[in-house]
């Protein structure tokens, strides 16, 4: 065993340089080599009492898959992993571990915790690469159960099922699988060949993925248990986007964010001559300060903008987005105009011709200042505008990117499908079971827009009761 490794700090992940990686998008993040991630697990005390675990919602046994790395058994971490994640190569992606796992990691308390998150993305960028050998589906159960939803608690949820030998059927809005994994995650975060990948791996153990299916309109939950299924999960996101309610927002060059991501990463609207094109070029204002406007930024920045421009009404401690997320858009050049707040989007206007191609298109976002005032009731200082500080953004292209709500479809279609205020579906804490018998909810759908893991716990905690409920 080779001895251990007492750095203060995390071996550091390798990335393409900021002045190269701003205009492709191609993943920033390249990995580690096996030597480093050796070195990296070496770092990892082995605690008894498993800190870390605690702070994983499908709670990956850490230190035990840590501990094949420091052995150079990678396939047998990677099959550790798979026991409690259905998707490790996104979660070492995309998870916020540093609020999580690494957060509760004892390395921690006097340096930077062990790199749980770049482990889990080698482990599974390894077996990716060097294994064949396709997941064997179980015998089945004899009980059918509909998922819908294909994002990280849908595919959670049927992976879990399929595993115990369910007929599980995924049905999907959109026309590939992955939910927000592949419409709202960027390529330079996630490239959709590894969610396509572990889309496959479930489709090994028999999972049936039907896209083109929106549910509350080519099927309703209720005609899903006309169709023989006895049980239903329903895990289909946060779609529906939020805007502010100011003056302008109907105008030619405002975009939600959702909008500008989907048409980016979904309908290829970087391409040459996309069938759905967005705004490319000039100058960009996206306003909001979490994970989507990073990653909203961070696009027009690679489709071709001047400049660009994250407007946010907090100062940068109460920013909400992954720290690493905020430190490479800085790398690569986007402007942070914290403690503004935009008042209106300002319009060009031609009553002398209303066939002018510029007529409603954005000129500019006026913005005002503002001042952190009295903490509200989660705690945050609340923003207060400061009188007579207005000033003109010079934009062509607005960004919204303040939050989502569930789309009505499924509660409109479904009858007794209680929702709270906000639109999402009121479930028992402990299994996900909503108001309807038989039928389940996770994810965004429920919480409104979280993270990826928190929805995938959703998704290992729903399977888990509708096994039960099922087999009582």
């Amino acid at each position: 065993m080779s001895k251990p490794n007492l750095s203060l700090q995390k071996n550091p992940m390798p990335s393409q340089a900021p002045e190269v990686r701003a205009h492709n998008f191609l993943e920033v993040a390249t990995g580690y080599e096996e030597a480093t991630a050796v070195d990296e697990a070496l770092r990892c005390l082995n605690c008894k009492n498993m800190p870390c675990v605690s702070g994983c919602p499908v709670n990956v046994e850490i230190p035990a898959f840590i501990a094949r790395i420091k052995e150079g058994d990678f396939e047998g971490a990677y099959q550790i992993i798979s026991r409690t994640s259905s998707l490790p190569a996104v979660c070492g992606r995309v998870c916020p571990q540093e609020t999580q796992c690494e957060a509760k990691c004892v390395r921690g308390v006097k340096g930077e915790p062990v790199g749980i998150g770049r482990l889990e993305r080698f482990v599974a960028d390894w077996h990716n690469l060097h294994s064949e050998e396709a997941p064997v589906a179980p015998a089945p159960n004899g009980h059918k159960v509909a998922v819908v939803g294909s994002g990280p608690s849908g595919l959670t949820c049927a992976g879990d099922l399929a595993r115990k030998g369910y007929q599980v059927t995924v049905f999907e809005a959109l026309h590939t699988a992955g939910g927000v994994l592949v419409y709202g995650i960027p390529e330079f975060r996630l490239p959709k060949a590894i969610v396509q990948k572990e889309v496959d791996q479930l489709s090994a153990l028999g999972v049936d993925v039907r896209t083109n299916m929106v549910i509350g309109k080519t099927l309703t939950v209720d005609e899903l248990f006309e169709m023989d299924y006895e049980a239903v999960f329903i895990g289909s996101g946060a779609g529906l986007p939020n805007f502010m309610g100011i003056p302008g927002e109907s105008l030619k060059g405002v975009y939600s964010a959702n909008e500008f991501l989907t048409r980016s990463n979904l309908m290829k609207a970087y391409e040459e001559d996309p069938v759905t094109p967005i705004r490319k070029g000039g100058n960009v204002a996206v306003v909001g300060g979490g994970n989507v406007a990073m990653d909203a930024a961070r696009t027009a920045l690679r489709l071709g903008a001047e400049k660009v421009y994250i407007v946010y009404r907090r100062s940068m401690e109460e920013l909400p987005a992954r720290k690493e997320e905020v430190e490479h858009a800085i790398e690569e050049g986007i402007e942070f105009l914290l403690l503004n707040n935009p008042v209106e989007v300002l319009g060009y206007e031609n009553p002398e011709d209303r066939r002018d191609p510029m007529n409603g298109c954005v000129t500019g976002l006026k913005c005002i200042r503002m001042e952190l005032g009295e903490p509200d009731e989660r705690g945050r200082r609340r923003p207060v505008p400061v009188e007579g500080s207005e000033f003109v953004l010079d934009v062509e292209t607005v960004i919204i990117a303040i939050g989502t709500s569930p789309n009505p479809l499924i509660k409109s279609t479904t009858a007794g499908l209680e929702v709270n205020k906000r639109g999402g579906i009121i479930v028992e804490e402990d299994t996900g079971a909503t108001s309807r018998e038989g039928i389940y909810a996770g994810g965004d759908a429920v919480t409104g827009a979280a993270t990826v893991i928190s929805a995938m716990g959703a998704g290992k905690l729903a399977a888990k009761a509708i096994d039960e409920y099922l087999h009582p």
